[in-house]
């Protein structure tokens, strides 16, 4: 059984265990380090303050995470948020990515917001960490690119680009 329910800050061990597999071996986060247990809830807990939070269970087991945030520090971005995707390393491709994305731009759409945002780690030419799955599942989703900074991330003794997606969920009267 396949259910999407808002987060709860008891389930920061298990987004944490998610995250850390990225953290150690992808460059699809930029940190070098897994946060501790108490940052990372107390992430959880900002965020929920102002935005959805969502989590995918299989079979009562977490299987992914999707939320949103600021895209912008000012008041006239609060129409717009970037959102944040982590699916179990072994259950990536399976389809939760997709039920959990649409489910966030649900909620977003409830809120009033207009645009969504992905900040994703990219490389021409594929490696070891890195592939280009992320931004194809985001341009799958309905986004497109509309910018990349070159060479802005480094992490595992080689360089990164960043590029960012948008996409438009809101009629923008």
């Amino acid at each position: 059984m396949i259910e999407i329910r808002n987060a709860k800050t008891s389930d920061a061990d298990r987004l944490l265990e998610i995250y850390d597999y990225y953290v150690r071996n992808t460059a699809i986060t930029f940190e070098y380090e897994t946060p501790s247990l108490e940052e990372f809830t107390a992430r959880i807990e900002h965020t929920m303050k102002r935005y959805p939070y969502l989590v995918v269970e299989v079979d009562g087991r977490i299987e992914g995470y999707a939320y949103a945030g600021v895209f912008k520090d000012r008041a006239a971005y609060d129409w717009s948020a970037e959102t944040t995707i982590y699916i179990a390393h072994d259950s990536r491709k399976s389809g939760l990515g997709r039920m959990l994305y649409e489910a966030l731009e649900e909620k977003l759409k409830a809120m009033g917001i207009q645009n969504m945002y992905a900040c994703i780690a990219y490389l021409d030419v594929e490696d070891e960490y890195l592939t280009k799955n992320s931004a194809e599942f985001h341009e799958h989703m309905g986004f497109s690119k509309v910018g990349v900074f070159h060479k802005c991330g480094y992490k595992f003794g080689r360089w990164y680009d960043m590029v960012w997606m948008e996409k438009l969920i809101g009629e923008h009267r």
